[in-house]
């Protein structure tokens, strides 16, 4: 089985596993989204999701972010970690927003990763979950961890993971596919602890392999 084949096979499998391939941060809009995801930076999914009902309450539109004021914004998202910079990234990534595309995010990797504080993991995710581009959402340390472990890279550097998996993964099935490893990396492929002998990609993964 080349990789190609392997991909195709762990696509299926994840499919059949976790029908539903949601991404864990709640948003409403594309905007919020975009928010949600560069708060989750360091963070984890669940903390993002307590913090953003408060701070949607207050600046829930690019227009109302791009007027914040800082020390607000930093108050209400205080939880996430490493809070000043991205205060600071969201108030400039709303502005540009605003001033640039009247308030309307873009639907293209190079015009979302020139925006502040908005790297290509984000600008897949938006893509891929927003406006229906295949995308591969380079978000998650499981993603990299079980695409290793499968064979199907042997790399952990985030980019070249995307551009890898970019060639393997059929382009309407890359964006859930990343979601769907998310969940199985934390129900089945869990670090330090894989189980293995339940996971429904044993039969082609390198690793389950080596360790029968």
């Amino acid at each position: 089985m080349n990789k190609k084949e392997k991909a195709l096979f762990a696509v299926n499998a994840l499919k059949k596993e976790y029908p539903e391939a949601l991404c864990s941060l709640e948003a409403d809009d594309p905007f919020r989204l975009l928010v949600a995801t560069r708060l989750s930076a360091q963070c984890t999914d669940a903390r993002v999701n307590l913090v953003t009902p408060a701070l949607f309450a207050e600046f829930g539109t690019p227009e109302s972010m791009a007027a914040a004021g800082v020390e607000r914004v930093e108050e209400l998202i205080r939880s996430c970690g490493f809070y000043r910079m991205k205060a600071r990234d969201l108030i400039a990534m709303a502005q540009m927003l605003v001033a640039q595309y009247g308030g309307i995010v873009p639907d293209s990797i190079e015009a979302l990763t020139a925006l502040p504080g908005i790297g290509r993991k984000t600008a897949n995710l938006i893509c891929g979950d927003v406006y229906g581009q295949p995308g591969v959402v380079v978000a998650d340390t499981h993603l990299i961890r079980i695409t290793n472990l499968l064979g199907l890279v042997q790399t952990k550097d985030p980019y070249k993971v995307e551009l890898a998996l970019r060639e393997l993964l059929p382009g309407d099935e890359s964006n859930d596919f990343c979601h769907r490893c998310v969940l199985h990396g934390r129900a089945v492929c869990i670090a330090r602890r894989p189980q293995c002998a339940g996971c429904c990609l044993q039969s082609v993964c390198d690793y389950a392999g080596h360790t029968a």
